[in-house]
């Protein structure tokens, strides 16, 4: 599977706010959209990780708007795992336009890695941490 994750969607009327183009909240939600898939494309899907009794749940997310998108507009999610710590992790991201490739956003997601039972800390099991590579910052 690539380091990098590719994920495609077309911008719809419901992602567009009163100003007439996509609302914060849409990149937000593409953000873990692309997470949960790309997971998923290494062999991650949510039944998996109940297996083995834990999940990741987000500690902080920081994005940076650059550019503002419009309905019907095809963009790119990309994302990539940027390090893993013992019990977190910092996964990256660059909202582009498919057509010209101008970046819309860049932004950041650091997650914490949890047993599911307690809630607390877990240290992620090495068989997750080997299937993800590391991609370093830009």
């Amino acid at each position: 599977m690539p380091a990098i994750y590719e994920h495609a969607l077309t911008v719809l009327p419901d992602h567009i706010d009163r100003l007439g183009h996509v609302n914060n909240l849409a990149y937000l939600a593409w953000m873990l959209d692309a997470a949960v898939a790309h997971s998923a494309a290494q062999g991650w899907n949510a039944e998996r990780y109940d297996q083995i009794g834990s999940v990741w749940v987000v500690r902080s997310h920081e994005i940076k708007y650059i550019e503002p998108a419009y309905e019907g507009q095809q963009l790119v999610v990309r994302t990539w795992v940027a390090d893993m710590t013992k019990v977190s992790s910092t996964r990256r991201y660059r909202i582009e336009r498919t057509d010209t490739g101008v970046v819309l956003a860049k932004a950041a997601t650091r997650w914490a890695f949890i047993d599911r039972t307690t809630g607390t800390l877990t240290r992620i099991p090495q068989v997750v941490i080997d299937s993800f590579e590391i991609v370093a910052d830009e």
